[in-house]
Parts: structure tokens; sequence; C-alpha cells
């Protein structure tokens, strides 16, 4: 039996949260924004988040399935609703596809803030 890691599945979520019309991007959380922040980068081209960061995917206690969550900003101009139920359904959808037996995974999908058209994510 293949196992699937949990960078795999926030990659995978991720794709899929990304395509839903009306996202416009992944909010990290608060941990990933202050490690993009800290001042130990030695290099001077400038720190690019990754989509995944907007991602957490954890295996429950008990290794009975997954809980995936996600941070997304939205674009204006559409339903949130309708669009965070969009998100919950494909990335439920793309994680159960990825893994390789029928586990449980739930998925939460939290918006942290609607975009302006001309705010860039």
């Amino acid at each position: 039996m293949t196992t699937v890691g949990t960078g795999t599945l926030r990659g995978v979520a991720a794709e899929a949260a990304l395509a839903v019309p009306g996202v416009a991007g992944l909010q990290p959380r608060l941990a990933h924004r202050l490690a993009a922040a800290a001042p130990t980068r030695t290099d001077t081209t400038p720190h690019r988040t990754s989509p995944e960061a907007g991602i957490r995917a954890d295996r429950a206690p008990d290794g009975s399935g997954w809980h995936i969550e996600v941070r997304c900003v939205l674009a204006e101009g559409r339903r949130t609703l309708d669009i965070a139920r969009n998100v919950h359904d494909r990335v439920r959808t793309a994680v159960i596809s990825h893994l390789p037996a029928t586990e449980p995974v739930t998925v939460t999908v939290t918006v942290t803030r609607i975009a302006a058209q001309y705010d860039a994510a």
C-alpha cells in the first residue's frame, strides 16, 4: 500500500482550490507569514510563499482519516458561500482521489478576505 504524505495532499488541495472560479489566492497561516518576514534571509531575492502555505493537512489523531484546512482569498463580485462550497467539494474530491484507500476526509474552508478587483492576492 502506498502512503501519501501531507506535502502531497497540500499540493493537491492547493491546486484544486485555486482552480475554483472566484478564488484569488490562498492565505498562508501566521507561522508561514512570520517565517517569510524573518530577517535571517541572506539572499536578496524576495521571498514568495507557496500556495501550499494556505493549506493545512493533518492526519486524525487515531489515524482514521484526514482533515484539510483551506484558507482562501476570494475575488469580489461573486457569492462567497457558493465559492466556499465549490472549494470544499473540489478539494475533498481531489484529496480522496489521491489517497490509496477509502479514508474519511473532512475539509474546512475559511475565507480570510475578499480582494478588490485591483487588489493582488
